[in-house]
């Protein structure tokens, strides 16, 4: 079977294709970049389409990723480590994806946003108790890694849900959640 190719644009039409790109939702910078870039029949023509979007405000990664970062706090309320590795993902530099995310993490009892996601994803699960043995700690653990908690803290919370919080004294972090997030 033969692989369709898009059409490539001429400047014109890659305005047009950009518009109609981020009338869908919104990109940041890197990611419209690498959108246009696919689509366009000259590659100097991207940063053209680039610079006219940034100066009528329809591209604006400081925008985007405060949005970004409130919506991942206020939805699914994930730590910061996940928010900013998610928006270095969506191609937003370091540097702004990390002051970004502290400023909206700025008054954030992580510890507090522990229990709430905690409360949240095991719901139907007893609240005393309810992680039994090294085994249930260890994959809660994982998990809260994965959303980008720090390890002290999801320490801290873990000891007051465990049935039996000595298990966390001795308790040494799953290898694999070096680089998870």
């Amino acid at each position: 079977m033969k692989e369709r190719r898009a059409r490539q644009l001429d400047a014109a039409s890659l305005w047009e294709y950009a518009l109609k790109v981020l009338g869908g939702r919104a990109y940041s910078t890197g990611e419209v970049r690498e959108k246009l870039r696919r689509r366009a029949e000259r590659a100097e023509d991207v940063d053209g389409v680039l610079v006219r979007l940034k100066e009528l405000g329809y591209l604006d990664d400081k925008r985007y990723a405060e949005s970004y970062a409130a919506s991942r706090l206020s939805g699914e309320k994930f730590g910061r480590g996940r928010v900013i590795h998610d928006l270095r993902q969506h191609r937003v530099a370091p540097p702004l994806a990390e002051s970004t995310v502290e400023k909206v993490y700025r008054d954030v009892d992580e510890l507090v946003l522990i229990e709430e996601w905690i409360r949240r994803k095991y719901r139907t699960a007893e609240r005393e108790g309810l992680f039994g043995d090294q085994k249930d700690l260890g994959k809660a653990y994982r998990r809260l890694v994965h959303a980008g908690f720090r390890s002290g803290e999801i320490l801290k919370v873990l000891k007051r849900f465990a049935k039996n919080p000595d298990l966390l004294d001795g308790f040494e972090p799953p290898e694999e959640d070096a680089e998870e997030v």
